[in-house]
C-alpha cells in the first residue's frame, strides 16, 4: 500500500542560503556572462582552482518542466570524497524565479529520474521506491512501489485516451535439445574454472566478459506484441520473430509503430534498423523498405498521420560500398500507412539529435552542435530551412517543453563556470536563470576563461580551438607552459562547457589549448569525415597549428608544451609524440592505441577499422593503413616522456595498447610511466580516480615542463 511522509519543500540550511541568492536566480544571460567574464580575467581576485574543490561542486542534470510550464524538476549531483558516492537530489523550481529552488526527495537518499506525471503532479525514483509530489502542496510526498519495474523482458503500453493496452513480451523459443551427461563427464562440468564461448560478440566495454551471446533466441527471445482492447481477451498482433524497440501508439490510437532490425541474428552484421507499423486489427507493414540505412529515435506525429526518426547509412552498406566518408545523418518522416520519405534536414550540413513535434505538428524541434556550441533548431514538417531557435557562445543541454511548447528548460553550460538551469520562451526569448548551485565556490575561485581561436591548418582548412588562461597570467609574465587537452571521439567536439580537469591545469600556471581537430562534429560533412584512411595525419596537422598560432601570439615557452588526452585524444597524444619527436615535453596518453593491428582483434569496435581504414587486417590495403597510422610503428622517433594511463579491463582501447608503448619508450630510454587503475573499463571513473588522475597528471606536467619534483 503507498504511504505518505512529510518532508519540506526545502532542507532548512538549504531554504536560508538560497533566499539570499533569489535576486541572482531571475538575472538574465548576458549580465551572467558579464559577470562571468569579468570574475576571470586574467589577474582577477580570487584564489586559484584546488584539487579539493573537486568534491565541492554540485552538478544540474535532467531538467523537466511540468506540463503547465510552471515548475522546473532537476537532479542534483554532488560528490562525496568519504564513499567514493556520487548522490544525486531531485529538486524543484518555479520556472518564474520567484521563489528560490530547493530539494524535494529525503536527505540522505540517492534520488533519480524526475518526470512529470500528464495531471501535473512530479515523481522520481529512490532506490525500489518511487515517490509523487505535487507542486501545490509540497510538503505531502506519496510513497509506493516503483512503478514499471521488471525483468526487461515485457513492456506495456496503454492506448491515448485508453480504450486498448499494447504489451510487447518475449516470446521463448523451445529448448535446445542436449546430449546428456555421463556422471564423468558431468564432475569435470562442474569443476572447470573460466569461460566458453563461441559467438562473435563476445565482448562490450563496461560489461562483464564474456557478454552473453544476445543472437542466441534462447537467451534473447524474439518478442512480438500483444494487444488487449477495453473489455476483450488479449491477441497477438505480430509474429515477425524480430526485437521490437521504441514501440509507441499513434496519437489517434489506430497502430503502434516501433523499430526493428531483420538482420539481429547475423552476428557479422552491424545492423539496420527499420520502421514498421501495426494496425489495431494485426496488419503489419514495413515504412522504410531501404535496406542501406538504419533508423532510430523514433516518434509518431500528434495527429498519427506521420512517423518522425533519424536516418543514418548503416555501417554494412559504408563498408561493402568501401565508401571514403560516413554518409549524413538526417531527419526524417513517412506516412503511417505508407508513402514516400521526406528528409527534413537534407541541406543541413551537421548531426540532429533529440528531436521532438510540436504539438500541432507543423515543426520537428531537435538539438545539434554547430563549432562549440549546441543549440535548439527547428524545422517545418512540410519541408523548408532550418532554423536556430537559441543562441550563444554556450553548450544546452538536457531540453524538455512544456505541454503547449511554449517554454523550454535546460542547463546552459559554458568554459568559466559550472553549469546552471534557466528557462527561455519557446522562441529563445525571455531567458530567466533558475540556479546558482555553485555561487559560493565561483566568487572564491577564479576561474580561467578562454579565448575562442580560429586559424588554418597546413592546407588552409579553418580551424577552431579555445585557449584557457594559466592563472595570475601576466601580458609581461612567462614564458608560461602549455598543454595540448585532445578530446575524444574521433567524431566529437570541444566548446562551452565547464571542464574541471583542465581548469585544473590552468589553476597551476599552464595554458590550456584545446583543437576542434578534423573528424570533429559541428563543422560539416566534409570536415567530419576528413581523416578517413588517415587517422593522425590531417588532424595532428590541425594541432599542430594551433600550437603555431599561439607560440606566435602568447607568451609560451616553446620547449614548455605538453600533448594530453584520453581515447582518441589518446591516440592523438602517442600520434604526436612519434610525428613530432623536438615539440612535446612531456605526453599524458589516456586509453590510447599504438597499433591498429593488435587493436583490431582486441577491441570491442572492429567496424571503425572496417569503416575508416577500409577493411580488415587481412585485407591488403586495410593493412597497409592500419600498420602506417599505428604510432608504434615510430616509437623509435620518440623523445618525449610520457605517463601512460589505461583502465584494467578497458575492452574499447585495451591496456595491452599502452604496455606496447609503453616497453618500447622504456627499450629506447625514454622516461616513461604507467598508471593502471583496478577495475576500471574505458571510461576511468569514480572520484577518488579521478582526483588521483588529476594529482598525477599535474606532477607529471610539473615535472618536465616546470622542472619539478620527480613523481
Amino acid at each position: 500500500m503507498p504511504t505518505t511522509i512529510r518532508l519540506p519543500l526545502l532542507a532548512r540550511a538549504a531554504r536560508t542560503a538560497l533566499a539570499a541568492l533569489a535576486a541572482l536566480c531571475v538575472a538574465p544571460l548576458a549580465a551572467a556572462a558579464q559577470r562571468s567574464t569579468a570574475a576571470a580575467v586574467p589577474g582577477a581576485a580570487g584564489r586559484a582552482l584546488q584539487a579539493e574543490d573537486f568534491y565541492r561542486l554540485r552538478t544540474p542534470g535532467a531538467p523537466q518542466l511540468s506540463p503547465d510550464g510552471r515548475w522546473v524538476a532537476f537532479t542534483v549531483t554532488s560528490r562525496v570524497e568519504a564513499t567514493n558516492e556520487d548522490p544525486s537530489e531531485v529538486w524543484l523550481a518555479a520556472a518564474d524565479g520567484r521563489t528560490p529552488p530547493g530539494r524535494v526527495s529525503a536527505a540522505g537518499r540517492d534520488a533519480t529520474a524526475p518526470r512529470w506525471n500528464a495531471n501535473g503532479t512530479l515523481r522520481w525514483v529512490a532506490g525500489t521506491r518511487e515517490f509523487t509530489l505535487d507542486p501545490a502542496a509540497p510538503a505531502r510526498v506519496t510513497e509506493g512501489p516503483r512503478a514499471g519495474a521488471s525483468n526487461g523482458r515485457s513492456t506495456t503500453l496503454p492506448a491515448p485516451r485508453g480504450g486498448a493496452v499494447a504489451v510487447l513480451r518475449d516470446v521463448p523459443v523451445p529448448p535446445h535439445p542436449g546430449s546428456a551427461l555421463t556422471d564423468f563427464e558431468r564432475r569435470h562440468e562442474e569443476r572447470f574454472k573460466g569461460v566458453q564461448f563461441d559467438w562473435l560478440d563476445f565482448q562490450r566495454d563496461g560489461r562483464p566478459f564474456p557478454v552473453p551471446n544476445e543472437n542466441d533466441p534462447r537467451v534473447n527471445p524474439p518478442q512480438e506484441i500483444f494487444l488487449t482492447p477495453a473489455g476483450e481477451a488479449e491477441r497477438q498482433l505480430t509474429r515477425l520473430g524480430l526485437r521490437p524497440v521504441s514501440l509507441a501508439w499513434t496519437g489517434d490510437a489506430s497502430r503502434l509503430v516501433f523499430i526493428a532490425d531483420s538482420s539481429y541474428r547475423d552476428e557479422r552484421s552491424y545492423g539496420r534498423n527499420a520502421v514498421y507499423a501495426v494496425t489495431t486489427a494485426g496488419a503489419v507493414q514495413r515504412l522504410t523498405p531501404d535496406l542501406d540505412h538504419d533508423h532510430s529515435a523514433l516518434r509518431p506525429s500528434p495527429d498519427g498521420r506521420w512517423v518522425l526518426y533519424t536516418r543514418q547509412l548503416s555501417t554494412d552498406a559504408v563498408i561493402a560500398r568501401k565508401l571514403d566518408h560516413g554518409g549524413p545523418t538526417d531527419l526524417a518522416i513517412v506516412p503511417v500507412g505508407g508513402g514516400a520519405e521526406r528528409i527534413l534536414t537534407a541541406d543541413w550540413d551537421y548531426l540532429p539529435s533529440n528531436a521532438e513535434w510540436s504539438p500541432d505538428g507543423r515543426y520537428v524541434y531537435f538539438m545539434g552542435g554547430v563549432g562549440g556550441t549546441t543549440h535548439l533548431f527547428r524545422v517545418a514538417a512540410a519541408g523548408g530551412a532550418v532554423e536556430q531557435v537559441t543562441t550563444g557562445e554556450r553548450r544546452i543541454s538536457g531540453l524538455s517543453f512544456d505541454r503547449a511548447f511554449t517554454r523550454i528548460a535546460y542547463t546552459v553550460g559554458m568554459i568559466e563556470e559550472p553549469a546552471d538551469v534557466w528557462v527561455a520562451n519557446i522562441d529563445g526569448s525571455g531567458e530567466r536563470r533558475l540556479t546558482t548551485l555553485n555561487a559560493d565556490f565561483t566568487k572564491e575561485v577564479a576561474l580561467s576563461r578562454a579565448d575562442r581561436l580560429r586559424f588554418t591548418s597546413k592546407d588552409g582548412t579553418p580551424v577552431e580551438g579555445w585557449l584557457l588562461y594559466p592563472y595570475g597570467y601576466r601580458a609581461d609574465g612567462g614564458p608560461y607552459p602549455l598543454v595540448v587537452a585532445n578530446h575524444g571521439g574521433p567524431h566529437s567536439a570541444d566548446g562551452y562547457a565547464f571542464d574541471f580537469a583542465r581548469q585544473y591545469f590552468a589553476a597551476n600556471g599552464y595554458f590550456v589549448l584545446k583543437v576542434n581537430f578534423r573528424s570533429s562534429t559541428g563543422y560539416g560533412e566534409e570536415f567530419l569525415w576528413g581523416t578517413w584512411g588517415a587517422w593522425g595525419d590531417r588532424d595532428g596537422e590541425d594541432v599542430m597549428a594551433g600550437v603555431d598560432h599561439v607560440l606566435a601570439r602568447y607568451p609560451v615557452g616553446r620547449r614548455q608544451v605538453a600533448t594530453v588526452g584520453h581515447s582518441y585524444g589518446g591516440f592523438m597524444t602517442n600520434w604526436l609524440i612519434t610525428q613530432y619527436p623536438d615539440r612535446f615535453a612531456a605526453a599524458i596518453p589516456g586509453a590510447g592505441i599504438v597499433n591498429w593491428m593488435s587493436d583490431y582483434g582486441t577491441a570491442d569496435i572492429a567496424r571503425t577499422k572496417e569503416t575508416e581504414f577500409y577493411g580488415t587486417p587481412w585485407d591488403e590495403r586495410a593493412r597497409a593503413i592500419m600498420i602506417r597510422q599505428s604510432p608504434l610503428t615510430y616509437a623509435g622517433r620518440v623523445r618525449t616522456p610520457t605517463l601512460f594511463i589505461n583502465g584494467e579491463v578497458d575492452q574499447r582501447v585495451p591496456y595491452s595498447e599502452a604496455e606496447q608503448m609503453y616497453v618500447a619508450l622504456k627499450k629506447n630510454g625514454v622516461a616513461a610511466q604507467m598508471i593502471q587503475y583496478a577495475g576500471m573499463p574505458h571510461g576511468i571513473t569514480g572520484s577518488w580516480n579521478v582526483v588521483h588522475r588529476m594529482l598525477n597528471e599535474r606532477r607529471w606536467l610539473d615535472r618536465w615542463l616546470k622542472g619539478g619534483p620527480s613523481m
